[in-house]
């Protein structure tokens, strides 16, 4: 059984940065495509950024510039460098990972910016 388990959230301050982490685990494959979504109260789940295993990243028109996803296929984990955030980013972001026809999402991790 595959498991991706997210880490790294918290309360971050307007124009603050947090490093999100997602880690693989359990029955692993050599997943060709990972990402991250998030999704706020009342909104539709959103991707956020993808990168396949040679390294090819794709990013929402929103955190273009800002976020930068990248992984470490050895480790099987998947990051998110996310830079100058903004309160209407708040939400439960989730990482992803395809195998072909075959997806796994891990449970979350909420990002919250403070007052």
């Amino acid at each position: 059984q595959v498991q991706l388990v997210e880490s790294g959230g918290g309360l971050v301050q307007p124009g603050g940065s947090l490093r999100l982490s997602c880690v693989a685990s359990g029955n692993i494959f050599r997943f060709n495509v990972m990402g991250w979504y998030r999704q706020a109260p009342g909104k539709q789940r959103e991707l956020v950024a993808t990168i396949t295993t040679p390294g090819n990243t794709n990013y929402a028109d929103s955190v273009k510039g800002r976020f930068t996803i990248s992984r470490d296929n050895a480790k099987n984990t998947v990051d998110l460098q996310m830079n100058s955030l903004k309160p209407q980013e708040t939400a439960v972001y989730y990482c992803k990972a395809n195998f072909w026809a075959l997806d796994y999402w891990g449970q979350g991790t909420q990002v919250t910016g403070s007052s």
